[in-house]
């Protein structure tokens, strides 16, 4: 018998007339005798986005890192494209992931590599089949969608952290996925950079047509991209919908954190 979880995620696609690629159902998780997600449920379908907001420690990055197959909840499920990736082999979780891009934090950029090597190193390791010429022609294809063809050479250190983001980007979409994690996508940008980082994302999501989901403190960029919205609370999914429905609440934490956020 499905669970109240499982029927909310089929009515919530059916409504969408979507079928969820991303569904978390019911997901558990604790570190010790702290809990960090208390049957936390959502939905993600091609062509959405999907910002995940609340404060630090609150189980943000959790969550992703549960998408990603990095960790395994405690009880619960992970369905990408409808497949429990709990228990999948290495094998198995490795052909799931290479759906996925995944843009981290601080880039993550490889120091001791260059822009072009840095775009190019997922090509390298996981479409062998593609020839160096072809390999090469992709990097500079994904680099000039992002505004960073005329950077090939430079090292991750020569360049500012907004240009940093836009390679991690241009890295995520090599392996053309259908799925794009973010995990706070304007930290430590000046308000122009966040802006044209906005930008950048919503013209890829409208290009590529991914099930996007993105985790920010950065309630301005969360409104400008997001078609919705979760914010978490102590594990829990305190509020769900538009920025203007969560802007319409009447729940005092979902005031209070748009408020001051």
């Amino acid at each position: 018998m499905a669970t109240i979880d499982q029927v909310a995620i089929k009515l919530q696609a059916n409504e969408a007339g979507r079928t969820p690629v991303v569904a978390v159902d019911n997901v558990y998780k604790s570190f010790g005798a702290q809990r960090v997600l208390n049957g936390v449920s959502l939905t993600v379908s091609r062509g959405e986005i999907l910002a995940i907001l609340g404060r630090s420690g609150t189980g943000k990055s959790v969550l992703l890192r549960l998408i990603i197959g990095l960790q395994t909840p405690d009880s619960g499920a992970v369905r990408i494209h409808g497949e429990n990736i709990a228990g999948l082999s290495l094998d198995q979780l490795s052909e799931i992931r290479k759906k996925m891009g995944f843009l981290f934090q601080h880039a993550a950029l490889y120091d001791s590599l260059t822009v072009e090597q840095n775009v190019a190193f997922p090509l390298q390791h996981q479409r062998k089949e593609m020839s160096s010429s072809e390999q090469c022609d992709r990097v500079k294809q994904l680099l000039s969608e992002v505004g960073m063809d005329g950077h090939l050479d430079k090292m991750p250190a020569d360049i500012s952290g907004g240009m940093q983001k836009r390679v991690g980007l241009a890295r995520a979409l090599a392996l053309e996925p259908d799925i794009l994690l973010l995990d706070e996508p304007t930290a430590g940008l000046d308000p122009i950079s966040s802006a044209e980082i906005d930008d950048l994302v919503l013209k890829l999501q409208a290009e590529r047509h991914m099930a996007s989901i993105v985790v920010t403190h950065d309630l301005y960029s969360a409104k400008t991209i997001a078609d919705r919205l979760i914010l978490l609370d102590q594990g829990n999914v305190t509020a769900e919908g538009t920025f203007q429905e969560l802007q319409g609440s009447d729940d005092p934490f979902v005031r209070e954190f748009l408020k001051h956020s």
